[in-house]
């Protein structure tokens, strides 16, 4: 299968269930208890006249699947809807949060593959303490969810020293938003530091004792280059294949760490939306979480052949 097959083959298959995904997510909100209009009236009685009025504004009488495919064909031309609780554009409520939530996202990212890949490489090489020590120190990183290493983050670098800011996302350029958000992207990334570095190294383990770097051994390569040639390039394809689980947790994680730190990003926007019953905010943030998911799988499946050449296009290993 050529590579422009299988890529087209990838994104239809990321776009049926792209759909499918669209109608979980607009059902499940119906399933929960409450309504828009209950949250409109804040526990006030109103008259038949103004419940109408709320209900047509939000074409609540309106049939589920009439009401599904309106909101889909809204959302196909980038309209989101009216958010309940700001009284505003969702479109608009996401393009003021969305670009810190992806800054804090790809720093945290950077963190977790410069940090992971780099301790799970000594780890196999080195062996012996140095590996022991990587690997309790990768399961203390482990075993420490987000919002925990957020609140010691924040008592002993923001309370304590006084080195970062506890909270914000800062509003002076791009400076200040990368120092508002280190503390955070390192909460975010700890857990999956632990979790890259302890794949890395099983990885690096297994290609170590395989036959092609026993013969190149034999024959006088460098071990330098035995290592990098043989050893971490044959293992970069189950790393890729964890990297697309390690995006998918940062962007739930976000939630989390968003809360604790105040940050004003979709993740703490889709706490308070979920909070409030605001529908049409919750259901487009989960579904850009979904879309940013499926990306992100797609990506590295369109990569994976291209790493390793093990990997045959159209094969099931090629799939995540």
């Amino acid at each position: 299968m050529s590579f422009v097959r299988f890529a087209l083959r990838r994104v239809a298959e990321m776009a049926a269930t792209l759909l499918t995904a669209s109608f979980v997510v607009f059902g499940a909100m119906y399933l929960a208890p409450g309504n828009p209009a209950s949250f409109l009236l804040a526990g006030r009685s109103a008259s038949p006249e103004a419940l109408a009025s709320i209900n047509a504004q939000y074409h609540l009488d309106d049939p589920f699947l009439m009401r599904y495919l309106r909101w889909l064909g809204d959302i196909l031309q980038g309209d989101f809807g009216r958010s309940i609780t700001y009284r505003t554009d969702v479109s608009r409520l996401l393009a003021d949060r969305l670009p810190t939530t992806l800054l804090l996202i790809v720093m945290s990212l950077a963190v977790v593959v410069t940090v992971g890949l780099l301790l799970g490489r000594i780890a196999a090489v080195r062996g012996g303490a140095t590996d022991s020590a990587i690997l309790v120190t990768t399961t203390f990183a482990v075993g420490t969810p987000s919002f925990v290493a957020a609140v010691l983050l924040q008592g002993l670098f923001a309370v304590n020293l006084g080195w970062f800011p506890s909270s914000g996302a800062g509003d002076g350029g791009l400076g200040d938003m990368l120092w508002h958000l280190t503390l955070p992207s390192i909460a975010l990334a700890l857990y999956l530091i632990g979790m890259l570095a302890r794949v890395t190294r099983s990885a690096m383990l297994e290609a170590l004792d395989s036959e092609h770097v026993t013969v190149a051994r034999s024959r006088g390569v460098p071990e330098r280059q035995v290592i990098k040639r043989h050893v971490f390039r044959n293992s970069l394809g189950t790393v890729l294949t964890t990297g697309g689980l390690i995006v998918s947790t940062l962007l739930v994680c976000t939630i989390l760490v968003e809360t604790a730190f105040s940050i004003g990003g979709i993740g703490q926007l889709l706490e308070l939306s979920t909070t409030t019953k605001d529908f049409p905010t919750v259901q487009a943030i989960s579904l850009i979480i979904v879309a940013l998911f499926m990306i992100v799988n797609l990506i590295v499946d369109l990569l994976l052949p291209l790493v390793d050449p093990r990997v045959t296009l159209g094969s099931r290993s090629a799939a995540v």
